[in-house]
């Protein structure tokens, strides 16, 4: 089905199309954006347009609110499962609770063996709780997990629904903060190290491995290559998706900025929910032909504020957008 051309107040210098003609080798889209602005869609959309186009694509989903089984119309979570009607799509609602869980686990493996080897005397679950009770542990669990889907390498594009943009930009630069926070653990375990060797008379000692400090060397090169690859343009774009509303366009200004500043490529903006004012009738409800109106100013001020970035213009359907035929319909719009 072609989607019908939009009667819109914004000229799109670079549409969606030809931003993925421009880079073919982008691999990993991301969707963000105010709570209730349609990224899920907007999401499951891309993913469908570009399998269209003969990519193999994964669908997952960050946010801890999933709803890609809801929109699908199947069961897609706790494993990649192919999509029914979409050749070359599979999608992945990620267990969230399964992912912390795990995270858990894996970081009292880790104290319990660091206390051991450091000769700490203590109780493991307090240093334990203490490192996954930061507010911070779930969006860091979330962001291995994603790293892990990436580096499995398994598919030729991935398409993320992320969390609410504030959780969002915080997993993203997740990585920024790794590289910190790693390097200064490194350079107090080498201190350490070399400090333990002069103390030490045995020649154990001096040939003695530090289990620790290799795992964080290992860390640190696994969080470099993710930095590496979220800030490589020709493979990375994040999509921020808004509503012709005052409070959207003011979440997605903000954050423009801030992923601007931990060098995330930014892939453009897609506006969502538009009322085309040519398919309003003459005896419409005021509120309907108020909030046409409104969206008429924000369409303005968006081209203002964003311009060049706006991707795409999609309106606001008759029917809910749910299963693979709306999503489709959906994608007309989005690779218009």
């Amino acid at each position: 089905m072609s989607a019908v051309t939009l009667d819109i107040p914004i000229t799109i210098t670079q549409t969606l199309r030809q931003f993925l003609d421009e880079h073919p080798n982008l691999r990993y889209t991301f969707f963000g954006g105010k709570g209730g602005v349609g990224k899920t869609v907007m999401a499951g959309a891309a993913a469908v347009g570009l399998a269209q186009r003969g990519h193999r694509v994964l669908l997952a989903s960050t946010n801890p609110v999933h709803s890609l089984s809801s929109m699908l119309d199947q069961d897609v979570f706790g494993k990649p499962t192919p999509v029914e009607g979409v050749p070359n799509l599979w999608a992945y609602e990620i267990d969230t609770r399964d992912t912390i869980e795990r995270a858990k686990q894996d970081i009292r493996e880790k104290i319990s063996w660091f206390l051991k080897y450091a000769d700490i005397k203590g109780r493991a679950e307090e240093f334990i709780e203490a490192a996954t009770m930061n507010p911070a542990f779930e969006e860091s669990a979330m962001f291995e997990n994603m790293l892990e889907i990436i580096f499995k390498g398994e598919y030729d594009v991935y398409v993320f629904d992320t969390a609410p943009t504030a959780n969002a930009r915080r997993l993203l630069g997740m990585s920024a903060v790794y590289t910190l926070w790693v390097n200064k653990m490194i350079q107090s375990r080498e201190e350490a190290r070399k400090l333990r060797i002069k103390l030490s008379f045995s020649k154990e000692a001096k040939e003695e491995k530090d289990p620790l400090l290799e795992y964080l060397v290992t860390f640190q090169e696994r969080i470099e290559r993710a930095k590496k690859l979220l800030t490589d343009p020709e493979k990375t774009a994040f999509f921020f998706v808004t509503l012709p509303e005052a409070l959207p366009i003011a979440v997605i200004r903000r954050f423009i900025n801030w992923f601007t500043d931990f060098g995330i490529p930014i892939g453009g903006v897609v506006v969502n929910m538009y009322m085309d004012p040519r398919a309003i009738p003459d005896d419409a409800d005021a509120f309907v032909k108020n909030r046409v109106a409104m969206q008429q100013r924000y369409m303005k001020e968006i081209e203002q504020l964003f311009g060049p970035m706006v991707r795409a213009v999609v309106p606001l359907f008759d029917t809910e957008i749910r299963g693979v035929e709306m999503l489709k319909r959906t994608a007309d719009y989005l690779f218009a």
